[in-house]
């Protein structure tokens, strides 16, 4: 309970008053505006039932609506006010009767959303009352989704149609056996059984039926390069973007989605299903990395055995020593799989080496970046030469850069 401007006003009148009329009247006086300050206050006193609506699942990034309103209305005049935490910035968050604002995560996973702060002035406008309405608020935090559906909502209209939807291939990519036959005249000589052949004693050709869906493996290095931070998200984030717009492009065509993350461990798996875009965000939202090292091939091996697939691994190629356990790994999964490694571009350094520098500390700058720079592309190499498409690109582009890789898998019947 705490007297209002309006009370501090009332009393510095009746203090000059008391200059001029008797002081037991001034007195007086003070003493009923004290007893009209309690009585006031004591009328708001009950904490307001609130409403308050907010969508339980947001995107990192991405303003969410928030409604707050009284459920009754209130005695005198309320004030409505939520607080934003590290984690869940508020705009427009205080507000008078009703509050409208907007919620911005700004960083993925599960976070709670303090309870709403009231301030109520009594009838008389001389006493209010402070109170915490409702309950504080869980919310989950997702990758950005928005940009994810717009990839998917592209190839359901048709963009991308072409190179996704492409079915057949190569004898033996993408296909599955089914049985032996007699040979035709347009078989390929490909499909020709030399046992069946010698057994019978006439030429005998092996059936394939033509698999209607392929299967995703998307594989999250969730260890310590990846802990980099990139403007407004870590490495991390931009790959789960990543994963977030391929779990849901593999959706939309038709193909098994599935996801590991790893750091020394296996962190997450998710093993590929129809549909399994939805079990990939959910198991993988509120991944965070950790300082350690990450093995490459402890994740390999976890898959290498798996059904024919397109896999996509998500890492940081810094330079050939950090990635040298990466290249050792790759060869595990390029001879059975189409392998591709995505890695984000650092903004800063691609500015550094592009703008002209305009003093010394510029040039020094300039120099070492163009060091990083060069160390990364020798990464890329030897990553490349190990069997693995190497796809690099800006934080807010990797996400249509891998969907655009899976794509191109797709088309040349790799999977």
């Amino acid at each position: 309970m705490t007297p209002t401007p309006r009370a501090v006003a009332a009393l510095a009148l009746v203090a000059l008053a008391a200059l001029v009329v008797p002081p037991a009247l001034a007195i007086l006086a003070a003493v009923a505006l004290a007893v009209a300050v309690v009585v006031d206050a004591l009328a708001v006193r009950a904490p307001p039932r609130l409403e308050r609506s907010l969508p339980r699942v947001l995107s990192r990034g991405v303003p969410a609506p928030l409604h707050v309103a009284p459920a009754a209305a209130p005695t005198g005049r309320l004030r409505l006010r939520q607080a934003a935490t590290p984690d869940l910035a508020v705009q427009d968050g205080e507000s008078d009767g009703e509050l409208d604002a907007r919620v911005v995560p700004r960083r993925r996973g599960r976070h709670v959303l303090p309870a709403i702060a009231t301030r109520e002035d009594g009838p008389l406008g001389l006493g209010r009352w402070h109170h915490r309405g409702g309950e504080p608020a869980e919310v989950a935090v997702f990758p950005d989704l928005p940009a994810a559906r717009r990839l998917a909502l592209g190839v359901r209209r048709g963009g991308l149609r072409a190179a996704g939807r492409h079915r057949r291939g190569p004898l033996g990519l993408g296909t599955e056996f089914e049985s032996v036959r007699d040979y035709l005249p347009d078989d390929d000589i490909r499909q020709v059984n030399w046992r069946a052949t010698a057994r019978l004693g006439r030429p005998m050709s092996n059936q394939f039926r033509v698999e209607q869906d392929r299967e995703v493996l998307c594989v999250v290095d969730a260890g310590r390069l990846m802990t980099a931070p990139l403007h407004d998200r870590t490495r991390l984030d931009a790959a789960l973007d990543a994963v977030t717009a391929v779990a849901l492009v593999a959706d939309e065509l038709g193909d098994r989605c599935g996801a590991v993350a790893f750091d020394s461990e296996i962190r997450a798996r998710v093993a590929p299903r129809r549909g399994g875009g939805d079990a990939v965000v959910r198991a993988l939202f509120d991944l965070e990395p950790r300082a350690v090292d990450s093995d490459y091939e402890l994740a390999f091996r976890a898959i290498g055995g798996a059904k024919r697939a397109f896999v996509l691994v998500l890492s940081d190629l810094l330079e050939e020593a950090a990635a040298g356990p990466l290249v050792a790994a790759v060869p595990v999964l390029s001879r059975r799989h189409a392998v591709a490694v995505a890695s984000v571009r650092d903004p800063d350094l691609d500015a550094l080496v592009t703008t002209p520098p305009r003093g010394e500390g510029d040039l020094y700058a300039m120099a070492v970046a163009v060091d990083v720079l060069d160390a990364r592309r020798r990464a890329v190499k030897l990553v490349e030469r190990a069997g693995a498409e190497v796809v690099e690109a800006a934080p807010e582009a990797l996400a249509a850069a891998c969907v655009g890789a899976y794509l191109r898998a797709k088309a040349r019947a790799r999977l």
